[in-house]
C-alpha cells in the first residue's frame, strides 16, 4: 500500500474512532449526526468496528507481504466495514425518538 493512501487513511480511522468513543462513553454525536441518529450509543460503537476495519485493512495492506494472505485479510477488513456500516444503521432506525429531547 502506498504511504499516500495509508497517512490519510489512519487519520480517518483515528477521527472516526475518536466519534465512536464519544459516542459510546457520553452519547454525545456530531452536530451533523443528531438528528438522524436515534441511538448514540449503537451508532458509537457501529464507528468502532468501522475503526477497526480501516486498521485492519491498513495493517493487511502494509505489513502483510504474502499476497494470498493480504487478500485473506482484506476480504475480512471489508466483511468488517460492511458490518460496521450495518451496526451504524440500525443506530438511526432503532433506539427511542429523540426529538423533543436536548439539541435537535
Amino acid at each position: 500500500m502506498n504511504p499516500y493512501i495509508a497517512i490519510p487513511l489512519a487519520l480517518v480511522m483515528l477521527l472516526i474512532a475518536a466519534s465512536g468513543v464519544a459516542a459510546v462513553t457520553h452519547a454525545w454525536m456530531l452536530p451533523w449526526n443528531r438528528r438522524h441518529v436515534r441511538s448514540p450509543r449503537v451508532h458509537g460503537w457501529g464507528q468502532l468496528i468501522l475503526a477497526f476495519a480501516l486498521g485492519w485493512q491498513l495493517v493487511c495492506g502494509m505489513l502483510i507481504g504474502d499476497s494470498g494472505t493480504r487478500a485473506t485479510g482484506t476480504l475480512i477488513g471489508s466483511g468488517l466495514l460492511l458490518a460496521g456500516l450495518i451496526v451504524m444503521m440500525v443506530g438511526q432506525l432503532a433506539g427511542r425518538d429523540r426529538r423533543g429531547y436536548g439539541t435537535p
